[in-house]
Order: structure tokens, then C-alpha cells, then sequence
């Protein structure tokens, strides 16, 4: 038996609409054609593959997301880290407390601002980031993406995301 959801039967599997639907006419509404639905799908599966291939490092995926921002910026407000990572400050304290933790990183009070923590990775969080790099290679590689097709992926990501900045 197959449940409606008020909208018409697909045509084609996916559609873009190119101009407006007319009064009358029902939108082509399935999750198979819904952007929001493919890139929700996608992030899951992308994570799930960066999660088991970090596991051997001992790290989740946020931290090597914290990590990794390090790398390419290190000594670094929490506030400027959290922007970064488009993240909430609140979420980034448990976050870097456990990175602290395990001696990846360190916390100090910013010279000039008392009120302000500057982040910074340790030798040890340096070289779990180095010994972590070929994990985004190895993800692309489980999935069946070429260096090609991530570069296309990731530049339409950035534009989806820049459109709300």
C-alpha cells in the first residue's frame, strides 16, 4: 500500500524545479529530491567513515575538527576556535577540556585580556594531527569519491554555506 503525502508521483527521480510551480500544480516533494535530505544523508555517512578511521588515533571527529583548525591556526582565542568550527563557545569548553585532557592541547590566559583563553596544540596533539592526516584521503577512498569529486563536493558545500554569511 503505498501512503500519500499530499504531493504528486515523482516523474523522474530527481527534479529541479527551474520556474515556479503554477497554482494548481502539487510539488514533486519526495526525500530522494531534497537537498536538505542528500547532504543530511551524506554528512552522516561521511562522519560515520571519519569516526572509524580516527578511532585509532583515540580521537571523535569534533576533535579532530578542533585539531585540524589548530593546525592551520594555532594560538588561537576559544572565541575565534568557535567561530571557526561554527560552533557555540558553551559547546567548545567540554570539548577542549577533554582535548586538554588527554594532553593534545593547552589552555592559557590571553597577555593583555585575563578574561580571554588562548588555545594552543601540544607536541603530542601535533603529532596525533600528523599521524591523523591521511584519514579525509582514506574517507574519499571508502566512498568511492576521486581527489575531483571531493574538491566539487567541498566547493559546493562552501557556497551553500557562504549564502547565509
Amino acid at each position: 500500500m503505498v501512503v500519500s503525502n499530499g504531493c504528486s508521483a515523482p516523474q523522474r527521480k530527481h527534479r529541479v524545479l527551474q520556474e515556479p510551480l503554477k497554482t494548481d500544480e502539487k510539488p514533486d516533494v519526495r526525500l530522494d529530491n531534497q537537498l536538505c535530505f542528500a547532504i543530511y544523508a551524506a554528512s552522516h555517512t561521511v562522519e560515520q567513515h571519519y569516526q572509524t578511521l580516527l578511532k585509532a588515533q583515540g580521537l571523535t571527529y569534533t576533535q579532530y575538527l578542533v585539531l585540524m583548525a589548530l593546525a592551520e591556526e594555532d594560538r588561537v582565542s576559544i572565541s575565534t576556535l568557535a567561530s571557526k568550527l561554527e560552533v557555540s563557545k558553551a559547546t567548545m569548553t567540554p570539548l577542549l577540556r577533554r582535548l586538554e585532557a588527554k594532553g593534545l592541547l593547552s589552555r592559557e590566559v590571553h597577555v593583555g585580556n585575563e578574561r580571554q583563553k588562548v588555545v594552543s596544540l601540544t607536541d603530542t596533539g601535533r603529532s596525533i594531527w600528523t599521524k591523523s592526516c591521511s584519514v579525509s584521503s582514506d574517507v574519499f577512498a571508502r566512498i568511492g569519491l576521486t581527489l575531483a569529486e571531493a574538491d566539487e563536493i567541498i566547493r559546493i558545500c562552501a557556497k551553500i554555506s557562504n549564502a547565509r554569511k
